[in-house]
């Protein structure tokens, strides 16, 4: 049981609008048995200073001599060109790179490849500089090259004096996109340097995966190096996306309609013209970008430079292009995912985890999908249960259960294997020596398994990159324990966590310990004694001083205790060796949040079958192990679409699967960072997104977790997940969380078939899922850093109150200038009396999420239900939204909801003209759920007959509300009794 200030927490959280007749249960967590603990220093490595903070740090720029160009050699679309080094080697943070080669070309149209590469490369050093296409696909040359450079808006320049630098600029505008003028270009065995300058109040998005705005800014450095960091504010965290989208504004002259570059676009009755353009460095390495006032700089500490310019002119543009050229297209889920899911780090047993799933009937609350912690395992092990807890026989019962209600069950597994004790033969751990036999783990150097230490104590780590290269076992192995552990346990998806790859010591600090295992990893976990979950939610003391005071002094008391951090200043700093790379610490030092690369994560001079060593693709084993478990999934549902969501990650994987935002905290800011969060992951072709929703780490309250369970009710994957030892969320506990997750729910399940179609469109053409205000209303550059707003798709647009002990929220609605209707979800009225730009105060009542309809939109809907199949089984309805000319228009996708290649689709058209609502269904799935309703937003009367197919619809069932110009048509049902879908129909009204 938890004990001191928690459980004085938990019984004042009881307090806050508990639902009627519910008690805060208690959680015990999973702690493995008393055993060795791995010592807390096993996890420090040297003290690195970072260079953009070290006043001692050399710039490249100062001392390095660039490079000149000669013996080019013209392409049909491009060009091939020599680098040679312009002067003596300056070696700043590694050995120069004499000689090089240049490729440009234009692989399509809209997009320009710029590649420099060393020019000499063995195979002893290829993966030093060259990213294989195995790992990461290389964009190729489309069709018919010959009119490219000149179809193309790019225009690529470049100059030989004083040393090489190159410009990309727009023809339509004269706009110089990118330009290397002014600084040198850096290449060495361990350090590359190049940039460009930017225009005054540049916007720039993308270069994820960072807790920021989603806007940039110009004072951020983002260093690309997968971290198991939580989610700290601006620090390098699970995943690496190194692809930028930069929009520039345009005021346009009324007289002669030339374009001004706009710094300062804040003249709402001017007319602006945008232009966004996209660029993609594909490079693993370990890089960091510097965004400054009037510049970008990309470092890198290994590979190439490997840029792809996206012409654009639209975010839409670029982002469907950068899918289908590099990344792939995103991965369509099940029908089912799209439903609510619940999950938390301390559910004691199937006993617990079938209550929760009980109270959500008990209090009529949608539930989708329960989700398990790693309490289920047996001591943190992959792919074993704990029998006393989680035992077979009684989960088996449970899963048939929920199966039959049409909900599902999805388990953590982690990304370590566990290696035993090899002297005590009740410690044997079958996975493992599967594992040996296949050679599936990481080496060290010396070719011995490399261990590390996670959760179950010592551990080793599958190695990806060896299978793929040198024909080991590490995914057949990795697909084989995936079925097996499906045969006992009838999963539908899998979570993938710590996939960094994370490690809580430095080196292989298990290789000659593992007699000690199990170990306890080497920090306290949440809830254990000196590290209670004791903080109060956020303001509490507002309400509640008496209550936070009390708590304020248990936590001084637990800092006093805490053994305080070391205060040297005296830092490592790595001298390069002529033609030798430091592969454990670099001589230029990234802005790491753990510092040492080998802190928290695998050492850098892990070895992968075949020599490729971590140091070169480290960021890649998060993608890789989505791979491997999106094939593995196949082999247990070979015809099912894999529901996988995973923390680690690098651009291309969601072609494989989605991501939540990972470990975030109870607190009001990171309900607002989740918004950035995902519009970003909208730009990294990762649609399926969302976070442990009212927070995962710290304790949670009712007002945070009821705007927050509404919030999230609007993204495509909507998660409910907390830590060991605080107190509990799940939405039922207070009264006033269930009815705002009702409320919203409502709304999201209605709104189930136009969020799959949506969704159907992300992954068959690469479009957004949520959406920027800013990228739907290019025009309007005062949304250009909108964040508290989005769009879900293109016809819904959600404010939410973000604000604590808020009661209205301000927000804006985009496109009123230039004639755009908004419709309130509630009342079904039209938005009036705004102008373009002006920030409108919306009422906002702790419940109410504000929700509209975007005029000239068709929506299909179904009626909601507590489960995606109840809804899928429901009739259909639309609402039809007209724009200011009387039109709107729509579509609707059906399938089976899960198969990989549906056997049969259909796609709705809705078009809306003259009154006339018509809808023109293709393809052959079979739906047989009827019409029920159409409601038409912005009806104009008198209305004295409707018709459907020309006939006349009884008065009776449909009714005009004159002074909010709505037309609620019912009682269609007998109309299209064979399928709402089955044959073309028409609905007037006159």
């Amino acid at each position: 049981m938890i004990r001191h200030t928690l459980l004085l927490l938990a019984t004042l959280l009881a307090l806050f609008s508990l639902a009627p007749g519910e008690e805060t249960p208690t959680y015990t967590g999973t702690a493995i048995k008393e055993a060795y603990t791995v010592p807390p220093d096993a996890d420090i490595g040297q003290n690195i200073i970072p260079n953009i903070l070290d006043s001692k740090a050399i710039n490249p720029q100062s001392v390095c001599p660039g490079y000149k160009v000669s013996n080019v050699k013209n392409t049909t679309n491009g060009f091939l060109a020599d680098l040679d080094l312009a002067g003596k080697a300056c070696d700043v943070y590694g050995t120069d790179i004499q000689a090089l080669s240049l490729l440009v070309e234009f692989q399509a149209e809209d997009r320009l490849h710029v590649e420099i590469t060393p020019r000499y490369i063995g195979s002893e050093n290829y993966t030093w500089f060259i990213l294989p296409e195995e790992l990461i696909p290389k964009p190729q040359v489309e069709g018919n090259p010959d009119s490219y450079i000149s179809n193309s808006d790019l225009l690529f320049t470049w100059v030989n004096e004083p040393t090489f630098s190159f410009q990309v600029s727009r023809k339509s505008n004269g706009d110089v996109l990118f330009n290397t003028t002014g600084s040198e270009l850096v290449f060495e065995n361990q350090f590359i340097e190049f940039g460009s300058s930017l225009p005054e109040n540049y916007n720039l998005y993308g270069l994820g995966e960072v807790i920021h705005g989603f806007r940039l800014g110009n004072n951020i450095t983002r260093t690309f190096f997968a971290a198991d960091v939580g989610d700290i504010i601006d620090a390098n965290i699970y995943g690496n996306h190194p692809i930028y989208l930069d929009t520039r504004y345009f005021e346009v002259d009324k007289d002669t309609q030339e374009l001004k570059y706009a710094s300062d676009a804040t003249d709402k009755s001017a007319e602006y013209k945008s232009y966004t353009h996209g660029v993609f460095q594909r490079n693993a390495h370990t890089q960091e970008v510097l965004l400054r006032e009037s510049n970008i700089t990309w470092r890198a500490l290994g590979g190439n430079i490997d840029l792809y310019f996206y012409e654009g002119p639209t975010q839409d543009s670029v982002t469907k292009s950068y899918q289908k050229s590099a990344i792939g297209l995103p991965a369509m889920q099940q029908y089912w995912t799209f439903g609510y899911h619940q999950c938390r780090w301390g559910y004691n047993n199937w006993s617990e985890v079938e209550s929760v799933v009980d109270n959500f009937a008990k209090f009529e609350i949608p539930l989708e999908t329960i989700w398990t912690d790693i309490d289920y395992m047996n001591a943190y092990r992959d792919f074993e249960n704990d029998e006393n807890r989680f035992g077979y026989a009684e989960g088996a019962k449970f899963l048939q259960r929920i199966h039959e209600q049409n909900m599902h069950y999805v388990p953590i597994i982690d990304s370590a294997i566990y290696a035993p004790d090899p002297t005590n033969v009740s410690d044997a751990y079958p996975p493992f020596d599967r594992g040996i036999e296949q050679d599936a783990f990481l080496l060290n150097p010396n070719g011995s398994i490399y261990v590390g230490a996670v959760w179950p104590g010592y551990t080793v780590f599958p190695d990806w990159i060896g299978a793929l290269f040198n024909d080991t076992g590490a995914n057949q192995w990795w697909a084989r324990e995936i079925q097996g552990y499906h045969y006992k346990i009838d999963f539908d998806g899998i979570w993938i966590d710590m996939s960094e790859v994370s490690s809580f010591c430095v080196g292989s600090c298990g290789s000659n310990a593992l007699e000690l295992n199990p170990a306890h990893p080497p920090i306290v976990l949440p809830g254990e004694p000196g590290n209670e979950v004791a903080q109060y939610p956020e303001g509490f003391e507002l309400t509640n001083a008496t209550e936070a005071a009390s708590a304020s002094a248990v936590l001084s008391s637990m800092a006093a205790t805490a053994t305080p951090s070391s205060t040297t200043v005296s830092y490592l700093r790595s001298t390069p060796t002529p033609g030798v790379r430091n592969i454990n610490w670099p001589p230029y030092a990234v802005n790491n949040y753990n510092g040492d690369l080998a802190v928290h994560a695998v050492s850098p001079n892990a070895t992968h079958h075949g020599g490729i060593l971590e140091y070169d693709v480290h960021n890649l084993f998060g993608h890789q192990i989505l791979n491997a478990t999106y094939h593995a999934l196949l082999g247990v549902f070979p015809t099912k679409r894999p529901f996988i969501i995973g923390r680690s990650q690098f651009a291309g994987s969601g072609k494989w699967a989605g991501h939540w935002g990972g470990d975030n905290y109870s607190l009001w800011a990171y309900m607002f960072f989740s918004i950035p969060q995902a519009l970003s992951f909208s730009l990294f072709g990762i649609p399926m997104f969302g976070v442990d929703t009212c927070g995962f780490a710290d304790n949670s309250d009712m007002e945070l977790c009821s705007r927050w369970m509404q919030l999230s009710a609007f993204f495509p994957f909507y998660r409910n997940h907390n830590t060991l030892g605080a107190a509990s969320q799940e939405p039922y506990i207070w009264s006033a969380v269930a009815d705002a997750s009702k409320a919203a729910m409502k709304i999201r399940y209605t709104l189930l078939p136009y969020i799959y179609t949506t969704f159907y469109l992300s992954h068959s053409t690469g479009s957004t899922t949520m959406r920027a205000l800013a990228w739907e209303f290019p025009g309007e550059p005062w949304l250009a850093n909108a964040d508290r707003q989005f769009l879900l798709g293109d016809s819904i647009l959600v404010t939410p109150c973000l604000v604590q002990g808020a009661t209205t929220v301000d927000g804006v609605f985009p496109g009123v200038g230039s004639g755009t209707i908004w419709y309130d979800w509630y009342n079904k009225t039209a938005i009036t009396g705004v102008t373009a730009g002006q920030n409108v105060t919306i009422d906002a009542p702790l419940g109410h999420i504000p929700v509209y309809v975007r005029g000239g939109k068709v929506i299909p809907t179904q009626q909601p239900g507590l489960t995606t199949t109840a809804v899928r089984e429901s009739p259909w309805g639309l609402i039809v939204a007209l724009d200011s000319t009387g039109q709107s228009a729509g579509g609707l996708y059906l399938d089976d909801g899960e198969s990989l290649v549906p056997n049969a689709t259909s796609w709705i058209e809705f078009v809306v003209k003259n009154s006339t609502l018509s809808a023109s269904p293709s393809g052959n799935y079979p739906d047989p759920n009827p019409l029920a309703n159409v409601t038409v937003l912005g009806t104009q009367g008198p209305i004295s007959k409707v018709q459907l197919n020309g006939q006349e619809v009884h008065s009776s069932a449909w009714n005009l509300e004159t002074s909010g110009n709505v037309l609620t048509i019912t009682g269609l049902d007998s109309f299209t009794a064979k399928g709402a879908w089955s044959e073309e129909w028409t609905l007037s009204w006159s």
